[in-house]
């Protein structure tokens, strides 16, 4: 019941109370939860391991799967999308033989999140359209609401903004009557960053605010780092580059505490556009290069192509064209592998600096 309501600190005081009476697998399990949300992963993963041996000794199949899942959830945030993946396999056919249509649903919306994240909106969509319907029927509103948002962050990223909007603001609603206080964040943290693509900078600010607030409430640590991202990123299109590096430099050791590494990638690039934009072309190279390595380090194609393309314009504007072009081809290729939306503008840029190259010298 305390999970429900984002009570992380008395799930965790709870749980280590009952582990001091012996081992209990779903202590354990509760407790990695609650440290899981609270941004320590690898305790999580240590308490999700042992609640794994347990339950399959145990020959509990439902609990054996909700650890499989939840051990995904971790390696899926620490960035290692392979581990994520083969866990969130090895879950699904086991609620499917217990009948949990509900974790089924869950495991589904985990999977599609998991190829959102490696920029493949097309499977993410496949599964999360497939785990929708799998929540409405078994009422599970909580889930719903979950599939709603990832939905819309699919169709962000393919963008469709007005897609995106409409699947969170019916997400939003629904997660606000379950009490779901960490999901409610996120989707308002989700719709000011539709409302920052769409150039609505006031807007955006509101629901950043609303979301960090909540989040700080609840005590979700990764939550916090990525709103810290985006408000900085308001500022940034604002034009105020030194509120903007303030906001990044919060986030990033948060994200390193709590083993985001994604996270942390996004963040190095925009401290590194914030330099650029300011004259500092080494420093923002400088920084590209830290996101990129943990970029490819992770496996997020669609993030290296960003970083890549701000590494090309760099060297682009520091007059080394064909640095800027080797950049692009690996962004051209990065845009194909991943369906980016960018994919046409991206190929007419590197078209024109090619031609740009083979122009003589004045």
């Amino acid at each position: 019941m305390w999970l429900d309501t984002s009570r992380f600190a008395a799930v965790e005081a709870m749980a280590t109370a009952t582990l001091t009476l012996g081992p209990d697998a779903d202590a354990l399990y509760r407790r990695g939860w609650a440290r899981a949300s609270t941004g320590r992963p690898w305790p999580a993963l240590e308490d999700y391991q042992q609640a794994l041996t347990l339950y399959q000794q145990a020959g509990n199949r439902a609990g054996e799967a909700a650890a499989l899942n939840n051990i995904g959830s971790v390696y899926d945030k620490l960035g290692d999308r392979r581990l994520a993946l083969d866990h969130y396999h090895q879950a699904l056919p086991i609620l499917r033989e217990v009948g949990n249509r509900a974790g089924e649903a869950a495991t589904l919306n985990n999977i599609g999140h998991v190829y959102n994240r490696l920029g493949d909106r097309r499977q993410a969509l496949d599964h999360y359209h497939q785990a929708l319907p799998i929540g409405r029927e078994v009422g599970d509103r909580a889930g719903e609401a979950a599939t709603l948002n990832n939905i819309g962050l699919a169709y962000h990223g393919l963008g469709d903004r007005q897609q995106a909007l409409d699947h969170y603001q019916q997400a939003l609603p629904i997660q606000r009557n379950v009490g779901n206080r960490a999901g409610e964040a996120a989707t308002l943290n989700n719709i000011g960053s539709v409302h920052n693509s769409l150039g609505d900078r006031q807007q955006a600010l509101d629901h950043y605010h609303q979301a960090f607030g909540i989040a700080r409430e609840v005590g979700d640590r990764a939550g916090e780092a990525t709103i810290l991202n985006n408000i900085g990123h308001v500022y940034d299109g604002l034009g105020d580059r030194q509120r903007a590096l303030d906001h990044y430099q919060q986030a990033l050791p948060i994200q390193r505490n709590v083993g985001n590494r994604a996270g942390e990638a996004v963040t190095l690039n925009n401290i590194g556009s914030v330099h650029n934009s300011l004259g500092d072309r080494q420093q923002a190279l400088d920084h590209y290069h830290q996101a990129l390595f943990i970029q490819r380090e992770v496996g997020d194609r669609a993030g290296e192509a960003v970083t890549r393309y701000n590494i090309a314009m760099a060297h682009g504007a520091g007059g080394d064209l064909d640095q800027a072009i080797r950049e692009l081809e690996h962004v051209v290729d990065l845009d194909r592998q991943v369906d980016r939306p960018d994919l046409e503008a991206d190929t007419a840029l590197l078209e024109q600096l090619r031609q740009q190259r083979s122009l003589p010298n004045t």
